[in-house]
């Protein structure tokens, strides 16, 4: 049959299943495993040159950059998040590139908390293909509540050495002849951390995701998969999941165009099979 366009404007989660019927609940055990992501670690560099960082801090230089943007839609209004990215090896021995810089003009302890006092730029790396797994899972029958997420950064010992490797990359790029001179410090994690042992605990205390999550409701015909190769969620007639959960493996890079040629990928499965029927 046709999948069902249900209006749920003023559903509570008591009516939904007697809306949806019995036959939408599915016990699929590879629902929210799998969880993959990329685990950015951020290098903070204090510089002798002003950055974005000198803009945001000064109202006056603030007003200049709105009004250059709204006059002449150029100024850092016009930039992307980064503006550096480099794919590159962790260490020589690597067959491929397996991590990526995003280098950002600014720098903050954490999104939110608005950019330094102080001129300085952002040299964040990640894992590109992480063999650390997490889960997230429900924990009430109320839609409303927050899952719990366990996203298990760093819980496989092989990612432990790219994460000591990635740090030192980091730094042989600024120590480069060209960027060198203009680098006072390095502000995170700072220079006392100069061991594996000690690069690894930077590594933990100084990382976040960078916005990957990946892979929870992967596509194939195993046990743990929850879609086929069509999309459609294994048990359950007319569902579909259409998004990044849907990766077995993250991809190896950002995770937005991939996303979008699913859902391309999927409008076009989707109009081929209403036709069959």
């Amino acid at each position: 049959g046709s999948p069902q366009l249900l209006q749920l404007s003023g559903v509570g989660p008591a009516d939904l299943l007697e809306k949806v019927g019995v036959d939408m609940v599915k016990d699929l055990p590879g629902v929210g495993q799998n969880l993959q992501d990329h685990l950015q670690i951020r290098l903070v560099f204090k510089t002798s040159q002003a950055t974005l960082n000198d803009e945001v801090n000064s109202l006056i230089k603030q007003a200049w950059v709105g009004m250059k943007y709204i006059l002449t839609r150029t100024g850092p209004l016009t930039l992307a998040a980064s503006q550096v990215c480099v794919f590159t090896k962790s260490n020589p021995d690597v067959e491929r590139p397996d991590i990526q810089f995003h280098m950002q003009p600014l720098s903050a302890d954490k999104p939110g908390d608005g950019a330094h006092k102080f001129s300085a730029f952002t040299s964040s790396v990640c894992q590109l293909r992480p063999n650390s797994r997490g889960h997230i899972e429900i924990k009430s029958k109320n839609p409303l509540e927050y899952p719990a997420i366990h996203p298990g950064y760093l819980s496989d010992d092989r990612d432990l050495k790219v994460a000591v490797d990635s740090i030192k990359v980091a730094r042989r790029i600024a120590e480069a002849d060209a960027l060198a001179p203009h680098i006072l410090d390095e502000y995170v994690p700072g220079r006392q951390y100069q061991t594996d042992e000690e690069l690894l605990d930077a590594a933990r205390k100084h990382s976040q995701t960078i916005y990957h999550p990946t892979s929870t409701c992967k596509m194939g015909h195993d046990d743990m998969a929850v879609v086929d190769d069509r999309l459609r969620v294994h048990g359950i007639e007319g569902l579909r999941v259409v998004d990044a959960s849907i990766m077995p493996e993250i991809v190896s890079g950002n995770t937005n165009a991939p996303t979008i040629m699913i859902a391309e990928k999927a409008a076009d499965m989707i109009k081929e099979d209403a036709q069959k029927h």
